[in-house]
């Protein structure tokens, strides 16, 4: 496989290069090829678990983090058949399998419900709250392509989408102190717009051209400004989790390591390099266990 039929912000390339065909279009159309995503997808999950206090609960963590992976993957191939005419405009998209045409629309369907089973299965691992509250996001999941098109601001969509994995975990094990829960989620919220504002910064000059919406566009000049408020959001509302969690100035010093590295993103991005934005975003996946580390100390500390 040549390098023009890769995405050109795929993050193991070699990987994709040794698989056949046509497992290797799959591969990409569920984004195996870049980690980022699910990692991002999981990591709200795992806070939420240990926050709790219930210790480790490695199994439960296993079985969200594959959920993560195959739910991320379903959401790309979903996203991929919905955008499929608009990604044939962007450079960055170009490539992908449906756009380009090396996989079909209906193979790419089978290959969705295929991942939706397995999801199922880890469903069906929680008990029935935490069933219930993952159901509940479906019909946002199925609209969030659709927010490019109609807001400035698919990425608070996303954020809301993205981090319900937050409030499964916590359901999963506790269905009291739902305010810690949901100042987590908040913060989770936030925390995603502003990494993908970031992301956005790639695409502007594209989006701008087939009239797709982004916060990387509305913002302008001042997305620097912008992602140090959502970023500065998310540590608030993390830090509201921790101290309703537990009344305890020294849980909060857990979370200065995460705030740091979220600093770091914002004082060192820069839009006009494009290597540096990408960079940025990637380093999310730190941030996120960065925060887990906090969220397992704060819940766990002293138990």
């Amino acid at each position: 496989m040549t390098s023009e039929t890769i995405t050109p912000d795929t993050e193991h390339r070699s990987l994709a290069e040794r698989l056949p065909q046509p497992l290797r279009d799959y591969a990409l159309l569920g984004r195996f090829d870049r980690p980022i995503g699910w990692w991002l997808l999981f990591w709200p999950c795992a806070w939420s678990v240990w926050l709790t206090g219930a210790g480790a609960q490695w199994a439960l963590v296993a079985w969200l983090l594959l959920g993560a992976i195959a739910m991320r993957a379903a959401g790309c191939v979903y996203n991929d058949i919905v955008d499929a005419d608009l990604d044939k405009q962007v450079a960055r998209t170009a490539l992908r399998p449906i756009a380009s045409g090396r996989v079909s629309k209906r193979a790419a369907w089978v290959w969705l419900i295929g991942l939706c089973l397995i999801g199922l299965v880890v469903l069906l691992q929680l008990r029935l709250e935490a069933q219930l509250v993952a159901l509940g996001s479906l019909a946002m999941v199925a609209a969030y392509p659709f927010m490019k098109r109609i807001t400035w601001w698919p990425q608070a969509w996303l954020g809301l989408v993205f981090n319900w994995g937050a409030l499964v975990g916590w359901m999963a094990l506790r269905d009291d102190n739902l305010a810690v829960m949901l100042a987590l989620y908040g913060g989770a919220v936030f925390w995603t717009i502003g990494y993908d504002t970031i992301y956005a910064l790639q695409d502007r000059e594209d989006d701008a051209l087939v009239g797709i919406k982004s916060s990387a566009l509305r913002l302008g000049g001042r997305v620097q400004g912008g992602v140090a408020l959502f970023y500065a959001l998310a540590v608030g509302l993390w830090a509201l989790a921790f101290w309703w969690l537990r009344s305890d100035p020294v849980a909060l010093l857990a979370l200065a390591p995460v705030a740091l590295h979220l600093a770091w993103q914002v004082i060192t991005l820069d839009p006009a390099d494009p290597d540096n934005p990408l960079a940025r975003f990637r380093s999310n996946r730190w941030a996120g266990a960065l925060m887990a580390t906090a969220c397992f100390v704060a819940g766990n500390a002293g138990a």
